[in-house]
Order: structure tokens, then sequence, then C-alpha cells
């Protein structure tokens, strides 16, 4: 007898690279300790201190966005070895995989809905309940987000709430 799925599988983990790595482009850059980056798969800009990256902050613009936070895996120990899957803080020390291009794997704020080849929008502003400062939305929200530019979704969340982009492919 035929079986037919009705649900999607879980995507992954915020910051998770969903397709091929080969074809993606990651870049190696420090976390700015001042002002940390405090999830992975979420926009960073430049930091102050060279070859750091910052949070996205209130009042940025699209334009300082240079990538995404990549999860690293395996890990190699220290304070991140034993996260929860999807609950995983960034390192302060070492380098940090910034997405480029390629896909990912990323967590969408409360009440937008992905969908196929819709446009990713980043918060900087207004801040609210699952819906924080650099988060990834699927709706505009007037001058309270920003486009991602260059990223698309690849289709609907998943139970969790995570959902898979396309970014400068």
């Amino acid at each position: 007898m035929p079986q037919i799925i009705t649900t999607y599988m879980p995507l992954g983990s915020p910051g998770d690279l969903t397709r091929d790595v080969r074809e993606c482009t990651i870049e190696a850059y420090w976390q700015n300790v001042a002002l940390p980056v405090g999830g992975y798969g979420l926009p960073v800009k430049l930091g102050a201190v060279a070859m750091s990256v910052s949070p996205i902050v209130g009042g940025d613009a699209a334009t300082s966005i240079i990538g995404l936070l990549v999860r690293e895996n395996p890990a190699q120990g220290g304070a991140t070895i034993n996260q929860a899957m999807g609950a995983g803080t960034p390192p302060l020390s070492g380098a940090l995989g910034i997405l480029k291009k390629g896909y990912m794997c990323v967590k969408v704020g409360t009440g937008s809905v992905p969908v196929k080849e819709g446009m990713v929008y980043v918060r900087v502003a207004a801040a609210a309940a699952g819906k924080p400062i650099g988060g990834i939305e699927a709706a505009a929200d007037s001058t309270n987000t920003i486009i991602l530019t260059g990223a698309q979704f690849m289709g609907p969340a998943d139970a969790d709430g995570n959902a898979e982009i396309r970014y400068n492919v």
C-alpha cells in the first residue's frame, strides 16, 4: 500500500547549511566581543574591530549586511559543545563562518509565513515577542524591516518556525 507523508521533515537548526556545502561561499571573521552576534542564522555586519562581525541593530541599512552566521558542525569543544539543537550561542573567541553565497536554515519571526521565492526581511525597529531586532521575517513591516538583498525563501517554515533561504545564488 502506498504511503503519503503529509508533513514536512524538520529543516534543521538556524545557521545550518542546507544544500551542497561545496557550492557555498563561506568566509572567516572574528566575533566582535564588545557587541557579539547572539545566534546562528542571523544576518551580520562588519564590526568595529578589523575582520570582526556584529549583529544588526536598530536603524541599520540593508547595505550594511555582509552575510549570515553559519552554525559550525561538528563542534570542536568549549562552551558550545553541549548546547541543545537550535539553541546554540556563537563563541566569543575563534573564527566564525559567514555565509556569502548558498542555502541556509533560518528562524522566521512569529506571525510571518514564508512562501517559495518570497522576499526575506530583517527587523531593524520595533522589536516584539518572537520578532527581535536583527531577526528574519517573511513579511514587510513598514519601516521596521529591511529587505535582505539577494535572499529568497525556498518554501514554507517547518513546525519549529525554521525555513530555508537562498542567499546570493
